[in-house]
């Protein structure tokens, strides 16, 4: 605006001064020679700025709000900007209430369309500028159309990356909102979130849904008073909007009549369909300020809903799978034990992660003569086929030591148990998900003072804990994994003296690809030590303090057992 004088020039230097200043850097080609500087991010094209005064009048105009919208200076300066540009039904109350929000000190932000505007939407950014009489700085570029819709490209890219319903499903809300819509809503089907029942609801018939995501633009938050919160359930009738569209399989425009979101006056309600079912709706609604949606609308809500049914319906199935990984997980884990008198006895187990079933068991059993057998094993993998091996090994374990059978008699019939097994899945398994051997380690307890004994096939040797906190591994024949078939497991009796503690652990405790085990062995003798002989320390305690200090080079299942004789 060279050679402008008056208002109008003070006011464009005001606006100058506003404006975010564009780095650049000095190029040089291979023989040294300066080149033209190249623009660094952000990128401002389609950037324009103009004041108002407090009224609302048109104080100054730049050129690039010339190029964006068609008006020159001499015509749009002390005119009313309600005249100039926001001539659209409802633009007149947005631009009181934006002038009344700047006059009051805030920033006010919002994108609109239609009026003078042009084609496409806009957003719009009001401020107060420093200095005396209130003049207000405009800041406005185009949100859509653009020549490429950027919106939609970065929201295709992240939508479905986190497997979490409730942030995919406010990815999708975040998209569209203000770019496409001044309102939008995710609603899930609650009977496919409740009970997995995947069957798209019929025409005429009304349906449950559970809102996953909202998101409300400022003028329709707060025509609508309050957030729409997520997680709600929503009853719909037969003849809503979104029963419609889910029951149809199609878009549904609306404009007027009933109304989804208070403040909006046009609708878009496109199903969301994930592996040929309807999983629920997404909504879009705009208010009076904004045009209507129109068939041109549908193309692009269509790519944004495809995108979000199949990243919300990923993030369902894998939620279902963690859940059942997880009941599946506590169901396959002894309860509360009977333990005899004169023992106590504490356990911990964690997962590698919280929906991956592993091969880890432990269980505590009675015998008759007021002994108690003491089992740690781990079934080599994860997933489903280590845990078929390893409930069938528990299972059998369990009934051979009520039977009050010697310990190594119980391997030697676990050994010839798991090398019958049937082995259909071997492939499987030798690509590393589960693998059909399995090490355990069995030991019996007597609480009168007895000679105790035990035994282990290719397990890891137990770590005894003496009342001073003197630890020592004990020294056994390490014995062959379960499921070879060689039968020889030799017992070993020893003598667990009253307040000593017997702990038998998984190697998941103590080894991973960043410690080597005999580090892990003695980190652990260390973690015991210092555990056991804490002022006030219980068992239990001691258990958890041990479980969580070693499981941070964990790789595998952890599980700890600690056993020890009342004094």
């Amino acid at each position: 605006m060279a050679g402008d004088h008056g208002p109008q020039a003070a006011s464009s230097a005001q606006v100058s001064r506003s404006l975010v200043p564009i780095l650049v850097e000095s190029l040089r080609t291979s023989n040294g020679q300066p080149v033209l500087p190249q623009r660094r991010e952000p990128d401002l094209a389609g950037l324009a700025a103009f004041t108002l005064d407090p009224a609302g009048r048109v104080v100054s105009w730049s050129a690039t709000a010339t190029a964006l919208f068609g008006h020159q200076a001499r015509a749009a300066i002390g005119q009313d900007v309600c005249d100039v540009l926001m001539t659209g039904p409802g633009q007149r109350e947005l631009v009181g209430h934006a002038l009344a929000e700047v006059a009051a000190g805030r920033v006010w932000t919002a994108t609109v369309a239609g009026g003078s505007l042009g084609e496409g939407r806009f957003a719009f950014r009001w401020e107060p500028m420093a200095g005396p009489g209130g003049a207000v700085l405009v800041v406005v570029q185009r949100a859509w159309p653009q020549r490429a819709p950027s919106w939609l490209s970065e929201a295709t890219a992240r939508i479905g990356s986190s497997l979490d319903l409730a942030e995919t499903a406010s990815e999708v809300v975040d998209a569209a909102v203000p770019w496409f819509a001044d309102a939008a809503g995710i609603y899930v089907i609650e009977r496919l979130l409740a009970a997995d029942e995947v069957a798209s609801p019929r025409a005429g018939l009304g349906a449950a849904v559970r809102r996953l995501a909202a998101r409300l633009s400022g003028p329709v938050e707060a025509a609508t008073g309050a957030a729409l919160p997520a997680g709600e359930v929503v009853v719909l009738d037969a003849d809503s909007l979104r029963s419609q569209a889910m029951a149809t399989g199609r878009p549904v425009l609306s404009s007027g009549g009933a109304k989804i979101v208070v403040g909006c006056t046009s609708f878009l309600t496109m199903p969301l369909i994930a592996r040929g079912a309807v999983v629920g709706c997404a909504v879009f609604g705009r208010t009076a300020a904004s045009p209507a949606f129109n068939p041109g609308d549908v193309a692009l809500a269509d790519v944004l809903a495809s995108h979000a049914a199949v990243g919300i319906d990923n993030a369902r199935l894998y939620d279902r799978e963690r859940r059942a990984a997880l009941a599946l997980q506590r169901g396959l884990l002894p309860g509360q034990p009977d333990i005899p008198a004169g023992i106590e006895v504490a356990h911990s187990y964690l997962p590698v992660g919280d929906h991956v079933v592993g091969g880890d068991w432990h269980d505590i059993v009675p015998l008759p003569d007021g002994r108690a057998a003491l089992i740690v094993g781990d079934a080599m993998g994860h997933g489903p086929e280590a845990a078929a091996v390893m409930v069938q090994l528990r299972t059998a374990a369990h009934t051979l030591a009520e039977l009050g059978l010697p310990p190594g008699q119980v391997l030697r019939k676990l050994d010839a148990m798991a090398a019958g097994m049937d082995t259909a899945g071997m492939d499987a398994m030798a690509a590393g998900t589960a693998a059909p051997f399995a090490t355990c380690v069995y030991a019996v307890i007597d609480p009168s003072g007895g000679a105790s004994g035990i035994v282990q096939a290719g397990h890891l040797p137990p770590v005894l804990v003496l009342p001073d906190g003197e630890t020592e591994v004990l020294d056994l024949p390490p014995g062959l994994p379960l499921g070879l078939g060689t039968g020889s497991f030799e017992a070993t009796r020893f003598s667990l003296t009253p307040g000593a503690t017997l702990a038998l652990y998984t190697d998941g405790l103590v080894e991973s690809r960043s410690r080597p085990i005999d580090d892990g062995l003695a980190a652990l003798r260390g973690a015991l030590s210092s555990a056991l002989t804490g002022p006030g320390s219980t068992l239990d305690d001691a258990c958890r303090t041990v479980t969580q200090l070693l499981c941070e080079h964990g790789e595998d299942d952890i599980t700890l057992m600690l056993a020890r004789t009342c004094q």
